[in-house]
């Protein structure tokens, strides 16, 4: 079955790259480049990608098992609409903080173009990954006519199959928690503070490394 995923897998990205309006941007479907990974994240002005805007993206890249911080993005991006009390609770970046920063602010296009360039060819790591994926999405679907193409992979979802195995050799394991604070503790990573991009890709990061880790010696 696995030759057929990877049929459907192919079939896709080629219809979402014939779907591409501006071919400058034609190296978002350069061929994957292996143990080459990027670690986003987005704080954003709500959780419907229908209508909220990213107010903040940070990514940062993994080479084999090394997070390279130094060659890491983290921008701040321009907002026409005032952001919401409750987005504020949660990443607590308000319109006069974006506007104190105004040299350091870009226009969301500006943004996401240059995390394309950023990203091109790595597998993109992330927690809850499908809400920042669809975040960058509902930007470059209506722009550039595609969806971002790179293949991904779920941190949660790793944790789940380590701890999963756990039980499988005979550890005792209640109902898996997913929580970030959770996946940190167990892992014994340190968790310095959510809901600011540059740290939950960060941390995200940290998770990534440590699971394959474990995997590896498991095998």
């Amino acid at each position: 079955m696995n030759w057929l995923k990877k049929k459907i897998a192919q079939h896709r990205r080629e219809r979402n790259r014939r779907g591409l309006k501006d071919s400058a941007y034609q190296f978002v479907f350069n061929e994957t480049l292996e143990g080459d990974y990027v670690c986003f994240d987005c704080e954003t002005t709500g959780l419907n990608p229908a209508r909220d805007r990213i107010v903040s993206l940070s990514a940062v890249r993994i080479s084999g098992d090394r997070i390279l911080t130094s060659q890491g993005i983290n921008f701040l991006i321009e907002q026409a609409d005032a952001i919401s009390e409750e987005s504020i609770k949660v990443h607590q970046i308000r319109n006069q903080d974006l506007q104190q920063q105004q040299a350091q602010l870009l226009s969301e296009e500006e943004a996401i173009s240059r995390f394309l360039h950023f990203i091109r060819g790595a597998t993109l790591v992330g927690y809850y990954l499908e809400f920042d994926v669809a975040m960058v999405n509902s930007v470059i679907k209506p722009w550039l006519g595609v969806e971002l193409p790179n293949p991904r992979i779920e941190v949660s979802e790793l944790y789940y199959e380590l701890r999963a195995k756990e039980h499988l050799y005979g550890v005792y394991q209640p109902a898996v928690d997913l929580s970030f604070e959770e996946i940190l503790k167990h892992l014994q990573l340190p968790n310095f503070g959510q809901h600011n991009a540059f740290n939950d890709a960060l941390m995200t990061a940290l998770i990534f490394v440590k699971l394959r880790k474990l995997q590896q010696t498991s095998l």
